[in-house]
């Protein structure tokens, strides 16, 4: 074997020695940090083992990859049930089962919540990883709370505001299907359906719905780098600070986040400044440890402003 796939090889041991009780990152290739592995993830999804494959390998490394994951099934730290070989760089991003019965969906569950993953039928399983100490910080800041999540995606947020006791969460995500999951995700979870609401519409064209639900006591907003048509982080992030102050309550919060390796966090922190003013730079919430980044501006920029009196 390669170097490289010695290496990843000896990190999913440790990993797996004893795996995790709960969904967690095993190794991520993409903080830069393991030289040629840079194209490589591999998340336990409670049993399986997911590893994704963001560009195509260079030539030989995938036969090396998949003879060295056939091997870990047969080493005693493995306790799997299957193992899913996703080539994210390639059209529709399939999935090759290399382990296992294939299946499209798995339950999967953090910090004792439950949600609904995709599993080699899309980009995205669900659920970012990356973001377990935003949703546990949001689930502590909930209690009582009236919640905003911008680009709520399958809502994992809202799930962890409402454990958490929020009053009230409003999600927002143009993509019906993915605020359908979210529903999901609650139901999985036992919550009150009545206090979550859920907004298919494009941001944009949505102040008055947004606004009608307010004012709120913390607004989440983790947007895409880029969203066809929609939205462009660089341009678009400042129409959506401009807005704050409106749609807070008086002493409110947000968490404003940014995943795109090459804008680092004094991008929030100067457009916060320029146009909401009135919010001050609190903290940046700390990254899980299993993803380590060569910079430490690199990985996600979680952070969180609070109006002041």
């Amino acid at each position: 074997m390669s170097p490289a796939i010695v290496t990843l090889e000896q990190h999913l041991l440790a990993a797996l020695d004893p795996a995790p009780s709960e969904t967690r990152r095993l190794f991520h290739g993409r903080g830069r940090c393991w030289p040629g592995l840079e194209q490589i993830t591999v998340d336990w999804l409670d049993g399986v083992l997911l590893v994704a494959l963001f560009r195509e390998p260079p030539e030989g490394q995938l036969a090396e990859l998949e003879a060295m994951l056939r091997a870990l099934a047969e080493r005693p730290q493995w306790t799997g049930q299957a193992m899913l070989l996703q080539h994210r760089y390639l059209p529709d991003s399939p999935g090759q089962w290399l382990l296992g019965e294939p299946c499209q969906q798995r339950e999967v569950v953090e910090d004792g919540l439950r949600y609904l993953l995709d599993l080699g039928v899309r980009q995205n399983n669900g659920l970012f990883l990356d973001m377990r100490y935003g949703r546990r910080w949001v689930r502590e800041q909930a209690a009582g709370k009236r919640v905003l999540n911008l680009f709520a995606y399958t809502c994992g947020f809202s799930v962890a505001a409402i454990a958490g006791g929020a009053e009230q969460v409003v999600n927002l995500d143009m993509a019906k299907s993915a605020l359908s999951r979210g529903r999901d995700n609650h139901r999985l979870n036992g919550h009150d359906a009545s206090r979550v609401a859920y907004l298919g519409h494009e941001l944009f064209k949505s102040w008055g719905k947004v606004r009608k639900y307010g004012p709120y006591d913390l607004i989440i907003i983790d947007p895409p780098t880029f969203q066809r048509g929609s939205f462009v982080l660089t341009q678009d992030y400042a129409k959506i600070l401009r807005r704050l102050p409106e749609l807070l309550h008086e002493g409110g919060t947000v968490l404003a986040c940014v995943n795109d390796p090459g804008i680092g966090p004094q991008f929030l922190i100067d457009g916060m400044a320029e146009q909401a003013p009135g919010l001050a730079f609190v903290e940046r919430l700390a990254n899980p440890p299993e993803f380590a980044d060569a910079d430490p501006e690199g990985g996600l920029k979680a952070l969180v402003f609070r109006q002041q009196p």
